[in-house]
């Protein structure tokens, strides 16, 4: 398929787990791919990675929580393909603990980079689509906004994606923007095997535990998330905006 021809998309956190495989299914599909983390030089293994394949890519660094250092970013990729028709908000942290015991920093941080750096990302990336009259944009929100012991942090910051998807499709459907959110529930990432060891178990056995409570009896891989990603980033949802998309399984 060639859904992204001749397409520009940004995807953040990019450097492993869902934003990996995001990257890595848009490239598959045509698009020039700005694979964008944290850590420089994860961004750039991912990039040469679908250079490889054959794909068009290009790693960089950035801390998504930053104003400036995000709209040099965004400045960097429109300049060097031409413009940004795809923002893909994936970049997340957690900080889990229980009510009693979290402290502001974790609840402060969790916030920012879960949320406030999808504010960011949408408020640079928005320019360049609406001059366009196009853009797609699909924010990463989660189950855990249902509600979700140990991440009260966590579970907000991902109920304000929701609103915020909501908001921004309001605002910016009259440019021809959606904007979108898929909610996944547990996927066997590097973030999830964290939470196993921090619950005092191992990946295996936490995967093997969530997937006995899910309809589908197993949890979902990167490739599945971004799959969905992709349709929600692509013209076959032309007409879809505003919708958060649960991911998990069958799970309620």
């Amino acid at each position: 398929m060639t859904r992204f021809a001749d397409r520009v998309a940004v995807v953040t956190g990019a450097g492993q787990g869902i934003g990996a495989a995001t990257a890595h299914r848009l490239a598959d599909e045509g698009a020039a791919v700005a694979v964008v983390d944290l850590d420089a030089a994860r961004a750039e293994t991912v990039a040469g990675k679908i250079a490889a394949a054959g794909g068009r890519a290009v790693g960089i660094g950035c801390d998504v929580t930053d104003p400036d250092a995000v709209t040099a970013m965004t400045e960097r990729v429109a300049q060097t393909y031409g413009g940004l028709h795809v923002l893909v908000n994936n970049a997340g942290i957690t900080r889990d603990d229980l009510l009693f015991k979290m402290s502001l920093p974790a609840w402060e941080s969790v916030l920012t980079t879960n949320l406030t750096s999808m504010f960011l990302c949408c408020q640079a990336a928005q320019g360049h689509m609406v001059a366009a009259r196009y853009g797609r944009i699909v924010n990463l929100g989660s189950r855990s906004a249902l509600g979700n012991r140990g991440q009260a942090n966590y579970a907000a910051a991902k109920a304000g994606v929701q609103g915020l998807t909501a908001t921004l499709a309001v605002e910016l459907g009259p440019f021809n923007v959606t904007v979108n959110a898929v909610a996944p529930g547990y996927v066997a990432t590097a973030m999830t095997a964290a939470t196993a060891q921090r619950v005092g178990s191992t990946p295996e056995d936490h995967q093997r535990m969530v997937a006995e409570h899910t309809p589908l009896r197993r949890v979902a891989q990167p490739t599945e998330i971004a799959s969905v990603i992709a349709f929600l980033a692509s013209d076959d949802a032309s007409y879809v905006s505003g919708q958060t998309l649960y991911v998990n399984g069958g799970a309620r």
